[in-house]
């Protein structure tokens, strides 16, 4: 791994990074839609594409994929944590790999807007369901319509909440087509450690960087605790960064900041 450290002490991302900024280039956010087979209809999510990105140039792109919590859909990132305006600044500053990040709809349904009984048990299902649609629908779809790279090594996935839980159990579960995972705050969706990384040597091999954080104040630190708990028994390289905080988009959105920098 890239860093491995199992007890991390949180460096607060600076004043301003999530401010919007003059006189820096910018990228651009926007909403796709992809052909789901595995709802069996079409499905939106929204792509951020950095500053002078262009379909026809040369340069290829690495891919995040970044998930948002129970109570959200594919705009949840953009209307609560402002991230196009967190991945421009990192660029500005010249602390950004070239990447597209994707986000998507993690409540893989025919009805997927977040109404209703969040918890409902089929609303439930439908995020476990997500790991089929985001495998052999929406990434294929970015594959075909983006310059990007299809390796391993050049896609990562993170998520918050309920997103963290299926950052964690998508990603430890598919290390042939992720190296990089982060979970800011996962939510009791997330597996037992001892599911999530059955071979702790394997694991430790594969992954470039598994990132782990949580507010202190969390009610559901538990879940963080546990998983990292297992991983430093067991050896297996991760940051685990206890923040200062609740279940809430300042710790999040510290996550995205403090994780993306470090991927690819």
């Amino acid at each position: 791994m890239n860093e491995s450290h199992p007890n991390y002490k949180m460096h607060t991302a600076p004043a301003g990074y999530d401010k919007e900024r003059e006189g820096i280039a910018r990228g651009a956010l926007h909403t796709i839609e992809y052909p789901s087979t595995t709802v069996g209809n079409t499905r939106k999510a929204m792509v951020y594409m950095p500053p002078g990105y262009s379909a026809s140039a040369g340069q290829e792109y690495s891919v995040l994929y970044l998930l948002h919590g129970i109570g959200g859909d594919e705009m949840e990132w953009y209307n609560h944590g402002r991230p196009q305006i967190i991945l421009d600044n990192l660029y500005a500053d010249q602390m950004l790999k070239p990447m597209i990040v994707v986000l998507p709809n993690g409540r893989a349904m025919l009805n997927d807007r977040a109404e209703g009984d969040t918890f409902a048990p089929d609303k439930l299902q439908a995020f476990e369901t997500f790991e089929s649609d985001l495998l052999y629908d929406l990434i294929p779809y970015i594959e075909a319509n983006y310059r990007v790279l299809t390796d391993r090594t050049h896609r990562a996935i993170a998520g918050l909440s309920m997103g963290g839980g299926q950052s964690l159990n998508i990603g430890l579960n598919n290390l042939d087509r992720f190296a990089w995972i982060g979970a800011f705050s996962p939510a009791p969706n997330t597996k037992l450690p001892e599911l999530l990384v059955p071979e702790p040597q394997k694991t430790a091999e594969l992954l470039s960087l598994l990132w782990l954080s949580c507010g202190d104040l969390d009610s559901l630190k538990h879940v963080s605790d546990r998983t990292h708990a297992y991983l430093a028994q067991h050896a297996v390289p991760h940051i685990w960064a206890e923040e200062t905080g609740g279940h809430d988009w300042p710790v999040w959105k510290n996550g995205l900041y403090q994780f993306s920098r470090r991927i690819f």
